[in-house]
C-alpha cells in the first residue's frame, strides 16, 4: 500500500469513527472505565459524617479545629490495545476481515481514549511480540497506531497471547486498562495469561468472529487453507454432516471460551465480522 492509499484508508477510518467516539462512546467509555488513583486537592471543615480516616491531623492540631482531606478521583488513564495479528486474523468470508474489524474497534478505542485525555498504547502479537507502541496522548499518536496496524506484516502466522500478556505486564507498571483484540484460537494457555494480569489491570477480551465460522456456507468442495499453520485440507461444503460438525465445533469452542472468562471474571464480548460492532460494545460498557 502507496503512502497515498494510506492516508486515505486512515482518513476514511477517522471519518466513520468520529461520530460514534463523540457521540455514543465517549459517555459510555467514561463511566466505564473511571479512574482508579485518587490525588489530593484541598481541606475543608470537618462535617458530621466524614470518616475518621480523612482527617488531617496537622491541620486541626494548628487550627485546634477539625479538618478532612478531599480527593479528587484521578481520571488520566492509560489504555492498552493488545491486537492479534495472527495468520487467522485475515480471514473474512464476506468483504471484512477479522482484521479490518480489529482496525475498526482500535480506532474507537483509542479515539475515545484520547478524547478523554487518556493515553493509548499498542502492542502487536503473533506467537511473538510482534510491534510495541508505548501509551502516549493525542491525535496523532492514535494515528500512528492505526497505520502501523495497517501496515504491519508479521514475521510469524502463529498465535501465542501469553507473549503479549507477559510483554505487557513488564513494561506497564502503573494499572491499565487493556483490551484483548483476538479471535482467540490459541492452543496455549492464554486464560492463565489474562488471570494473572488480571491481578493489576483492568482486562477486557474482545473476540472476532467471521460468520462462516459459526455456519459453514455452500460452496461444493473447497480446499480450506489453515494461515497459520500453513496445512490444507479438502472439505464438502455442501454436506450436511460436513455443517453440523462445523456448527457443533464452534458451539462448544464457543460455550468452553465464555465459561473460562466469567470464571476468570475477564469482561468479554463476541464481535463478528458481519455485525455493527457499536451495539455489543456499548452493551460491554453498560454492564460494567
Amino acid at each position: 500500500m502507496d503512502t497515498k492509499e494510506l492516508l486515505k484508508k486512515i482518513r476514511l477510518l477517522e471519518i466513520k469513527t468520529k461520530g460514534l467516539t463523540k457521540h455514543i462512546f465517549s459517555g459510555e467509555y467514561h463511566s466505564a472505565f473511571k479512574g482508579r488513583g485518587m490525588t489530593f486537592s484541598e481541606v475543608r471543615d470537618y462535617h458530621f459524617g466524614d470518616e475518621v480516616r480523612t482527617i488531617d491531623w496537622n491541620v486541626t492540631a494548628r487550627f485546634n479545629e477539625p479538618y478532612v482531606k478531599v480527593f479528587d478521583e484521578e481520571r488520566e488513564l492509560t489504555v492498552m490495545l493488545i491486537i492479534d495479528v495472527s495468520g487467522s486474523e485475515n480471514f473474512g468470508w464476506e468483504n471484512k476481515t477479522k482484521k479490518d474489524l480489529a482496525l475498526e474497534l482500535a480506532a474507537v478505542l483509542s479515539f475515545s481514549a484520547i478524547s478523554n485525555n487518556d493515553k493509548v498504547g499498542a502492542i502487536f502479537v503473533s506467537d511473538k511480540v510482534e510491534k510495541y507502541i508505548a501509551p502516549g496522548k493525542g491525535k496523532k499518536h492514535s494515528l500512528i497506531i492505526l497505520r502501523e496496524l495497517i501496515e504491519i506484516q508479521p514475521q510469524n502466522k502463529g498465535t501465542d497471547l501469553n507473549e503479549a500478556l507477559k510483554f505487557f505486564r513488564n513494561t506497564q507498571k502503573k494499572r491499565s486498562i487493556a483490551f484483548v483484540i483476538s479471535d482467540f484460537m490459541d492452543d496455549n494457555n492464554f486464560m492463565e495469561g489474562l488471570k494473572v494480569s488480571r491481578r493489576k489491570h483492568d482486562m477486557v477480551a474482545l473476540r472476532l468472529v467471521d460468520e462462516a465460522e459459526k455456519e459453514l456456507p455452500s460452496m461444493g468442495i473447497v480446499q480450506m487453507f489453515n494461515a497459520e499453520t500453513g496445512a490444507t485440507t479438502w472439505v464438502n461444503t455442501s454436506s450436511q454432516k460436513a455443517k453440523e460438525i462445523h456448527a457443533q465445533n464452534f458451539k462448544e469452542f464457543d460455550t468452553k471460551l465464555a465459561k473460562e472468562f466469567q470464571k476468570s471474571g475477564i469482561d468479554y464480548t463476541t464481535i463478528t465480522t458481519d455485525e455493527d460492532f457499536i451495539k455489543p460494545l456499548v452493551k460491554l460498557f453498560q454492564n460494567r
